[in-house]
């Protein structure tokens, strides 16, 4: 359990919504064994497929916690689809061995390590998915924040035709541990580059900007672009050297393009933690200058007196999915968890994607 978007390539050109997708409001029942995740990513892979990266995934016939270790995988993923006839629907998949035994989506290659999977892209038949490295550590406190982030990864992700159990995944290393930044917050395509924004982990946790070029994919770290304070775009990444584009930053959030606003979208739980507020950022730029935002929803799961309510819930991880967005409308999900790491086996109304459509915010 944690604290802690995409476009649609077709052609060249950025694809922010698709016909078939928009208008449709997710939801995330559980069913299939899947009983609940963070994270929530999406990320078209056709018009009329969604690609959804879950983090830690609760699964089985019902939830069961072990004294602060519940029964779950590190991620996840759901493909949902949209018509007219059937509706929403949402296809979750676990990831099983050739035993048959359950893994995470994405495995890591070091013991004592896992993967919480991010955002992502899609881009020449390929998924690509970001891959923050995270271990235990000793805190005091919540079971609920014992991690550390040690470094991130970017999976490829090909065979789609296929069923998904059938996926072949590839792991490429990113940026190793001890940067105190690791691009993976959030992901998306603008020209001949994926940008990929990471929130470094030093007061006040400002958001920096990393980029690969589409052509350098099959080499992502040695291609790894960071934008440096001078303004320049320089080979690496130095977190220490790097130009801070947007403060606070989140660990988790979107940055979405909006033709008709002509400006970039950034949802994010904020400015600090924890907040039950949800904010609404613009910029011309993916570099910026980013406006200080807006509040546009307030976490009734976080207030007093609402059903439901309990003190040792926190919510966290909005971002937007403007694939399913109506003109004039703003979508987004957010997820709400515990402190007592016990309560998510008697709580059914917290850790799964909560849906909001809002008014669109004018672009400030």
């Amino acid at each position: 359990m944690r604290v802690l978007g995409a476009v649609l390539l077709f052609a060249g050109g950025a694809c922010a919504a698709t016909p078939e997708t928009k208008g449709c409001t997710p939801s995330f029942p559980f069913h299939e064994n899947w009983l609940g995740a963070d994270a929530a990513y999406s990320i078209p892979i056709s018009q009329a497929r969604v690609v959804w990266i879950f983090g830690d995934t609760l699964y089985g016939k019902e939830r069961i916690v072990n004294g602060n270790n519940p029964r779950m995988v590190r991620n996840s993923i759901g493909i949902s689809t949209c018509d007219v006839t059937r509706g929403w629907n949402i296809e979750y998949v676990i990831r099983r061995n050739a035993a048959g035994e359950i893994r995470d989506f994405f495995e890591a290659r070091d013991k004592g390590q896992w993967y919480w999977a991010l955002d992502g892209f899609f881009y020449q038949d390929a998924l690509w998915v970001t891959l923050l490295r995270v271990r235990d550590k000793a805190v005091e406190g919540s079971a609920a924040l014992a991690f550390e982030t040690c470094g991130t990864d970017l999976a490829k992700v090909t065979n789609l035709a296929a069923p998904p159990q059938q996926w072949k995944v590839e792991i490429y290393p990113l940026v190793p541990d001890g940067a105190k930044a690791y691009p993976s917050a959030t992901a998306v395509v603008d020209g001949d580059y994926a940008y990929i924004f990471a929130n470094y982990e030093i007061a006040p946790r400002p958001m920096l900007l990393t980029r690969i070029p589409l052509q350098g994919l099959s080499a992502p770290k040695e291609n790894l672009q960071y934008l440096a304070k001078d303004g320049s775009w320089k080979s690496g990444f130095v977190p220490s050297n790097a130009q801070p584009v947007m403060t606070p930053g989140a660990s988790e959030m979107s940055v979405r393009y909006h033709p008709e606003l002509k400006k970039w979208v950034a949802v994010m739980i904020g400015p600090t933690f924890p907040s039950d507020e949800i904010r609404f950022r613009t910029a011309p730029e993916l570099a910026g200058p980013w406006s200080e935002g807006q509040t546009i929803y307030r976490i009734p799961d976080m207030q007093k007196g609402a059903p439901h309510y309990d003190r040792d819930t926190f919510c966290y991880a909005a971002k937007e999915h403007p694939e399913f967005e109506l003109p004039g409308k703003l979508l987004f999900t957010y997820v709400c968890n515990t402190f007592a790491v016990p309560k998510l086996a008697t709580n059914p109304t917290i850790y799964f994607p909560k849906t909001v459509i809002v008014p669109m915010p004018a672009g400030k």
